[in-house]
């Protein structure tokens, strides 16, 4: 295919097999892109020429998806992606200022990532966990309730696991 990025084996076979699950190799779109997601960190130009090469798609139909879905990331993402909820409950239970802390002890703002690249920091609009608000999902887990006293620990042992 001539491609700068292309799937491992593991994961072209995982792609052969999720084909077989839908009625065209266009239908797989969502799914595809997700393992792209998980292979690459990131949806890269190159990442979406890849996926239209491999589903038939014209490449502006890809990134038409891509920019839709909150769920893809445009740029490269930390190793630690901390998605912090700021709908109602969560801020209304002390949200801001676990967003605040977040922000002072990692020293970026919202949709940065650090300069050592352990720490991604976006807000999302409801993670569907109010009943651990204020909570943040980060990379596949939730984690709450949180304080900015908890979100400086946590981010602390972050780091000292992620050296």
């Amino acid at each position: 295919m001539g491609h700068s990025v292309a799937f491992s084996d593991a994961s072209m076979e995982r792609f052969r097999h999720l084909l077989t699950r839908y009625p065209n190799k266009q239908a797989a779109l969502l799914p595809t892109l997700w393992m792209a997601q998980q292979e690459f960190g990131w949806i890269s130009t190159e990442v979406i020429e890849y996926v239209s090469e491999l589903l038939e798609l014209p490449p502006s139909h890809v990134y038409g998806v891509v920019s839709f879905y909150t769920m893809y990331y445009r740029k490269p993402m930390g190793k630690y992606h901390i998605q912090l909820c700021t709908n109602l409950s969560c801020m209304l239970m002390g949200g801001s200022t676990v967003l605040d802390a977040l922000q002072e002890k990692l020293g970026i703002g919202l949709g940065e990532t650090t300069a050592d690249g352990m720490f991604s920091l976006d807000e999302v609009e409801c993670l569907a966990a109010c009943e651990m608000a204020p909570c943040c999902q980060m990379n596949d887990e939730y984690h709450g309730p949180l304080t900015p006293e908890s979100v400086g620990r946590f981010v602390d042992e972050l780091r000292a696991r992620g050296k």
